[in-house]
């Protein structure tokens, strides 16, 4: 009996889980109506045009090894989908910084939604299926633009990249949406852009194989999340799986992910309610 009444709880839980997040739909919907002139640049043009300078022309110069480039046949195939995750890496920190402080501090709409029979883990869970639904729409268009230029090794190649995208973009939403929730002013971003995303961008294999970095900055290159990322996607967009790799890789940014959730709702609720 009480092995059922717990499960009962945990489903009921979760079902008014989904029932908070649905009911605040209509608002996220505004905001994208409103906001989405703005990322157009960011989240599409920028990123390709970077990609073309980094891929083809920048690519241009460079010899492609299959064997240094971790079986791409070109620069080009080697830099995009690495890019293609730290892109993912980089909406997902935009969008669980200074939004998620603007809801806490300034525009304080937390405290108007609190006011409601919602809790702190329905606000958690609809702000992050925002980001999500930025990440799906980002990566998307990214991927269908750059599969004309050959980079995927086979069919299902771009569907598998696309959930890993997702997976890091969303292991990081998690975190940094925790920080956020405990930061009690914006200049603490400065650090943790400065100290955490720009290194983890430029030295988690987006743009060169990490055993560049020699033994020790492999190995740690290897224990960020955004190499996990870089690693799937890669492996997924050529079709050069290693499986157990990719076994590990996904394991790793599950784990933080679920751990995060929990750091994220805490945060919230030791902000905005103990």
């Amino acid at each position: 009996m009480a092995t059922l009444a717990s499960t009962g709880s945990t489903i009921g839980g979760r079902l008014r889980l989904v029932d908070g997040v649905r009911r605040q739909v209509d608002y996220w919907v505004v905001v994208y109506q409103r906001t989405w002139r703005g990322t157009v640049i960011s989240s599409f043009l920028a990123p390709l045009f970077y990609v073309l300078a980094m891929g083809v022309l920048l690519g241009g110069f460079i010899d492609a090894d299959p064997d240094v480039l971790e079986g791409a046949t070109s620069y080009f195939d080697f830099v995009v989908p690495g890019l293609i995750a730290a892109h993912a890496m980089q909406t997902a920190v935009g969008e669980t910084t200074y939004p998620v402080m603007a809801m806490i501090k300034w525009q304080r709409i937390y405290d108007s939604m609190l006011a409601t029979p919602l809790a702190c883990r329905d606000l958690v869970a609809a702000h992050l299926s925002f980001v999500l639904f930025r990440l799906a729409t980002t990566c998307a268009v990214y991927n269908l633009v750059l599969a004309p230029f050959g980079v995927y090794g086979s069919w299902w190649g771009p569907i598998l990249a696309f959930a890993s995208q997702l997976l890091v973009g969303m292991t990081f939403a998690v975190w940094v949406y925790g920080f956020s929730a405990r930061l009690h002013s914006e200049e603490g971003y400065g650090v943790l852009f400065r100290l955490g995303i720009f290194p983890l961008f430029l030295f988690s294999g987006a743009f060169f194989p990490i055993s560049n970095l020699g033994t020790v900055g492999e190995w740690i290159a290897r224990c960020t999340p955004l190499w996990h990322g870089v690693n799937l996607s890669r492996m997924f967009a050529l079709d050069n799986v290693t499986w157990w790799v990719a076994a590990v890789n996904v394991a790793y940014l599950s784990v933080l992910t679920v751990v995060g959730w929990f750091w994220a709702v805490s945060g919230l609720e030791k902000r905005l309610v103990s």
